[in-house]
């Protein structure tokens, strides 16, 4: 028997706003299905059907997420990707970034955290350009 992740949910006050701003961060989900989302749920159609779900709660967050997201940049280094997230609204949590490793802990504008990894190319020595 073998099972598969299908969704990845994301609590949060405004799901249609998160999911806009999460697709501006992740360029492998897409804000396709507009149209079809309300104002309890919104999504971003990832990968081999796999979709990052955005669901309306009463309540704020008030503790660390138990699940979190990672994102690695592509095109970009870590510390690059950092900031442009920063300049997006994201905040700074915790900076765990060392040269060529390590990460940097930030909180999406609903204060929920995800990590920004090193680029593969980073991690392999090779230099960004």
């Amino acid at each position: 028997m073998t099972t598969r992740t299908a969704n990845f949910c994301i609590d949060c006050a405004d799901p249609r706003a998160l999911a806009l701003w999460w697709a501006d961060v992740v360029d492998d989900f897409g804000a396709d299905e507009q149209d079809e989302w309300t104002d309890e749920e919104a999504w971003l159609a990832g990968p081999v059907g796999r979709d990052l779900v955005f669901l309306k709660v009463p309540e704020p967050k008030q503790v660390k997420n138990r699940m979190h997201v990672c994102v690695r940049p592509v095109d970009t280094t870590r510390d690059e990707e950092v900031e442009r997230l920063l300049a997006h609204g994201a905040t700074m949590v915790n900076d765990l970034r060392q040269p060529d490793e390590g990460w940097a802990v930030l909180a999406d504008p609903e204060g929920n955290e995800f990590c920004v990894l090193t680029a593969d190319a980073e991690r392999c020595g090779v230099a960004q350009g």
